[in-house]
């Protein structure tokens, strides 16, 4: 999936034809797509009929009405919170037409805002709503435009901070706790759903799943890039929502909505960035435009796409080695430089721990790491397991 353009859900290994370099040297770029499409299967299976008592007329309607109230509340409450995205851009040239310089909508999503500060306040969005935005217009629940500045934008997680002046702010968003999620748990989404002509519409379900894993195709070469950690929900996400809220029944932030898995076989999946995980980057991305990861200063391929005559004639393998992360080659004056590691050295372990492909080194680098942290690489050189003492910098511009 590159947020929004998903072939499958649960994490694929294997080969794939041809060579393909994924640097670690620099931020992984890449546009990325509202809306998933996740090809099921599912089998068919017969009704099951579910007979339960009747309740009294009157507790029946005593219900909903908490219920309605409930929600209003959180909606009334937070709602002015939420507000709309628009990504301009110049419109590209069309040789059979006069081109135009004035910046045009390419895309427009959801934000929240979620800190406000002296003379500013700030709004998380994702990063595909503001990708290669020249400027970013954002539009208050009450409909008032303002401008908006872009402090950074992160692929990766699909993260992305806008600032604001903070005249036209009313209403910050208050901050839950996305850990203690249960399955089954009430949750309201807010957004803009095909646009701001439905600006802040909201809809209800329950958390389906925590903790969900989705693979990301980030730089679209075909290969995932990332397993995105997700709160599965049935609370309809469409796009045009994408960057909007996801609250628990208190009228707390749980989530920033960013995808949706939908297929004629697939009906009510959607996904949103847990606050936990956003917070850390949030932070990065407001006080330094970017997120600061750990690098090796390396270009690499995983083992399995390289072919069998060219792992035998090249690398040398030890019988067992499988599995593993070719370096293709080396950024001089890198981490991976001062170890003294070398073209064709296969990476199979960090720290004691298997790396099978490039998604597991990223994975561990960006979750597992720091910069200034010394890593046991295990590798496989001229036939021979070895292990090299590394440790981590950051990325080389």
């Amino acid at each position: 999936m590159g947020y929004y353009d998903q072939s499958q859900v649960r994490r694929k290994r294997g080969g794939r034809g041809g060579y393909f370099a994924s640097s670690l040297s620099g931020v992984l770029a890449g546009a990325l797509l509202i809306g998933v499409v996740v090809p099921g299967v599912t089998d068919e299976q017969p009704a099951v009929t579910a007979v339960a008592p009747v309740e009294s007329a009157s507790n029946v309607a005593g219900a909903a009405s908490n219920t309605v109230t409930d929600v209003s509340s959180v909606v009334e409450q937070t709602s002015p919170a939420i507000v709309g995205v628009t990504n301009l851009q110049t419109a590209p040239g069309n040789a059979f037409m006069q081109t135009s310089s004035e910046l045009q909508a390419a895309g427009t999503g959801s934000g929240v805002v979620y800190k406000k500060t002296g003379d500013y306040s700030y709004i998380v969005t994702n990063h595909h709503v503001v990708a290669n935005a020249e400027e970013v217009k954002i539009t208050l629940s009450d409909g008032t435009e303002i401008d908006g500045k872009l402090l950074g934008s992160d692929a990766l997680t699909d993260l992305a901070v806008v600032q604001v002046k903070s005249e036209a702010v009313e209403t910050v968003a208050e901050i839950g706790d996305s850990s203690t999620l249960k399955a089954g748990e009430p949750v309201i989404a807010i957004g803009n759903p095909l646009g701001l002509q439905f600006s802040n519409s909201v809809t209800t379900g329950v958390v389906s799943g925590t903790d969900r894993s989705i693979a990301v195709d980030v730089n679209k070469d075909g290969s995932e890039d990332w397993q995105a950690q997700v709160i599965q929900t049935d609370a309809a996400i469409n796009p045009g929502n994408s960057g909007g809220a996801l609250l628990n029944n208190a009228g707390e932030l749980v989530g920033i909505n960013s995808m949706k898995i939908a297929t004629a076989a697939v009906e009510g999946m959607g996904l949103a960035i847990p606050i936990n995980e956003a917070l850390p980057i949030i932070e990065d991305l407001e006080d330094q435009g970017e997120v600061q990861r750990p690098s090796l200063g390396v270009t690499i391929m995983d083992l399995a796409n390289v072919q069998p005559a060219v792992q035998e004639r090249d690398l040398n393998l030890p019988e067992g080695v499988e599995e593993g992360v070719v370096l293709e080659s080396i950024q001089p004056g890198s981490a991976a430089d001062a170890a003294g590691l070398q073209p064709l050295d296969v990476i199979i372990g960090f720290n004691g721990k298997d790396i099978p492909s490039s998604l597991e080194l990223r994975q561990y680098l960006y979750t597992e790491a720091a910069i200034g942290d010394t890593l046991d690489v295990e590798i496989v050189r001229d036939g021979q397991v070895q292990t090299v003492k590394l440790v981590l910098t950051e990325t080389l511009s």
